[in-house]
């Protein structure tokens, strides 16, 4: 199927991570369908990622954004704007799980909505002239923390939740627009960090099969590439008419009847 998303200028946030993560298979999907991928993160790989991009003959940018810094985001956007005259989608994917908790100090939990929440509203803001202009779409990555909570980590959740919630504001503040909104809902994903976090763990294994049985659906983790595939098709012309959707790719982790974990 072609989504149409050839030369289309595709902003991609946290797309920096360790090589495999959720936002670095978001972007080199998004090259291999003919976008143009540009990469806003502060890591340093983002070079890396840009060179390899460009010897795929893709005309990938990357603009090293401190993305809890928002005349940093200002700037960047201005940049894209300099570069590209233009922004076809957003997909807001920075996010990080920082423990910040009830116990934690009010500047760490201010710190954690800077970047998971307030950053995707600095870069929608920035960028929405050049949205009008091109009729183009937000897909912001959500998490199952802001609709079951965790334990420990009050920052995270609260901005998930938010971003949920900016999701359909968005959706109905730009419809006139012709500007789509819509929410891609992680529950558990096998990425190198995961895998990382993982090692770290004395009973890891036995920790990691203990999650992976409480999956409905094959008792494994979502790969980043089925996430990466489901953010492509949401943003293409192949989902025109959907907005203000919470779209899940979870292996029915929220939604389905825990009885199933029995078969």
């Amino acid at each position: 199927m072609d989504l149409h998303l050839k030369d289309k200028i595709v902003i991609v946030t946290g797309s920096c991570g360790i090589e495999g993560s959720i936002g670095h298979t978001i972007a080199f999907a998004l090259a291999r369908e003919g976008a143009i991928p540009v990469l806003i993160d502060r890591n340093e790989r983002g070079f890396t990622y840009e060179k390899q991009l460009r010897e795929l003959g893709v005309d990938a940018r990357f603009f090293q954004t401190d993305l809890t810094n928002a005349e940093q985001i200002k700037e960047s956007i201005s940049k894209v704007k300099e570069a590209y005259q233009r922004i076809d989608a957003i997909i807001n994917n920075v996010g990080v799980n920082d423990g910040v908790s009830l116990e934690s100090e009010m500047e760490d939990f201010l710190n954690s909505l800077k970047l998971n929440l307030i950053s995707f509203y600095a870069i929608v803001k920035y960028a929405l002239p050049m949205l009008k202009q091109s009729k183009g779409n937000i897909l912001n990555i959500g998490s199952k923390v802001a609709l079951t909570g965790q334990g420990g980590t009050s920052g995270y959740a609260a901005a998930k939740g938010g971003v949920l919630g900016l999701t359909r504001e968005w959706a109905v503040d730009l419809i006139s627009y012709g500007i789509r909104s819509n929410a891609l809902i992680i529950a558990e994903s096998y990425t190198p960090a995961y895998e990382n976090w993982i090692e770290t763990l004395k009973d890891g294994q036995e920790k990691l099969e203990k999650i992976k049985k409480s999956i409905p659906l094959d008792h494994r983790m979502t790969s980043p590439q089925e996430i990466a595939d489901t953010c492509l098709f949401l943003i293409s012309e192949r989902s025109s008419h959907t907005t203000g959707q919470f779209v899940f790719v979870d292996g029915g982790y929220v939604h389905l009847d825990r009885a199933l974990l029995s078969n």
